[in-house]
């Protein structure tokens, strides 16, 4: 059996735009209740219409996961494909965010490349097995999670309470490269303690501003050059960026208080620990050379639910890998790129906490999510679905 050529016949191009474009005209962003309520619904729908076991899973209130299967004999590993339901807000959008618009190529739409382009393919996946008859030897799973842009609830439930696989390919879009591993994700709030005073008699106050401006300073010229021995081969250095300063009540106003607030991406060459004690050791330093500097450093508890967001990597051995490089080498006829993803994905949690090897794969270029005009490459859609389910065959195993 040619399974390549099945795989091809049994879905068209065709289908996967069109559920693209359904799911992109389903708000599942913030100003809508229940976010993902109703494409998780749309979704359950359509795999029972096409038999396949499916159930729903209420996370936050009527906020819901999709779960489904694709029973293997139970002789395979097996294998998830999961992605995110929400969007982040359709903000000042230049196009409609929800009409799925396709011009020159692309499908335009809030959610469209971040990622329901992905989900879409993922979930063709699943129906293409079932319609074609193909027995795999391990199961396929595909969960849709919730709230990943804000604090990734769903796939913390999906750590702690399955479905459980060998591996996992979480589809952020990659340009259908296989990206192995990404950096961890801390966001910290550096208080800045001063003295309030009237701007006149300034020099009887304390200025929070100025000294945020030392600790800043101290940062760019001590910590960062560090970074470059902290290099990992593939994910790249450790990045920090001042993302926020807050301080002050008026210009006559001596500032009494300063908040820098952080985002710190690290590398599996460092620890969590390490994030907090280099800031921590410039606060020192930095205390130690003017007894009127106060700081402390606090975590960004919005940043996560419960689980650090650690960094993610996967041996380029692992046999997902080893299968994804096969596969997605005949799909796209040139030898498979291994990346390094540049954010941070829930990869991590389900690889970290939920002890499955996972990479990120999916079609579609990351510089376009979150953008005034958003979109995905329809010409990317097929290719993704195509690396889906040859590689469920590869690495799951088939009944001849």
């Amino acid at each position: 059996m040619d399974i390549k050529a099945v795989i091809e016949k049994v879905i068209s191009d065709e289908e996967i735009i069109k559920l693209t474009q359904d799911l992109v005209r389903i708000p599942s962003c913030p100003q809508v209740e229940a976010y993902e309520k109703e494409i998780a619904e749309y979704i359950y729908q359509l795999f029972e219409k096409e038999g396949i076991e499916v159930s729903i899973k209420p996370i936050l209130g009527e906020r819901p996961n999709v779960i489904a299967k694709i029973p293997g004999s139970g002789e395979g590993k097996s294998l998830m494909l999961t992605g995110h339901m929400d969007t982040v807000p359709p903000y000042k959008m230049d196009i409609d965010p929800f009409g799925g618009e396709i011009i020159d190529g692309k499908l335009y739409g809030r959610g469209s490349v971040d990622m329901k382009g992905p989900l879409a393919a993922m979930i063709m996946t699943l129906i293409a097995f079932k319609r074609a008859k193909i027995n795999l030897q391990g199961d396929l799973v595909f969960v849709g999670v919730i709230n990943e842009e804000y604090r990734s609830e769903g796939t913390e439930d999906l750590v702690k309470n399955g479905p459980k696989t060998d591996a996992a390919i979480v589809g952020e879009p990659t340009n259908l490269q296989i990206a192995t591993g990404h950096r961890g994700l801390e966001w910290l709030d550096i208080k800045i303690k001063g003295k309030a005073a009237h701007g006149g008699t300034a020099d009887k106050g304390i200025n929070a501003i100025s000294k945020a401006a030392k600790f800043i300073r101290k940062v760019e010229e001590e910590l960062l050059p560090k970074f470059k021995a902290r290099e990992h081969p593939l994910i790249g250095p450790p990045t920090l960026n001042f993302g926020v300063i807050k301080g002050g009540t008026q210009p006559s106003s001596v500032a009494d208080e300063c908040s820098i607030q952080i985002d710190r991406r690290w590398t599996p060459l460092e620890t969590l620990d390490q994030v907090f004690e280099d800031l921590e050791d410039i606060i020192k330093e930095l205390q130690e050379e003017d007894r009127d500097f106060k700081a402390e450093i606090r975590r960004i508890e919005s940043n996560m639910a419960t689980m650090d967001h650690k960094p993610m990597e996967i041996s380029l051995d692992h046999p997902l890998v080893s299968s994804l490089k096969r596969v997605t080498g005949r799909v796209i006829n040139k030898t498979a790129a291994i990346v390094s993803f540049p954010g941070w994905t829930d990869a991590s949690l389900i690889s970290n906490f939920g002890g499955i090897d996972t990479v990120v794969l999916g079609p579609g270029d990351l510089a376009n999510a979150h953008s005034e005009k958003e979109y995905i490459e329809v010409a990317q859609l097929f290719p993704a679905y195509s690396i889906y389910a040859l590689t469920a065959v590869d690495f799951c195993g088939i009944i001849n």
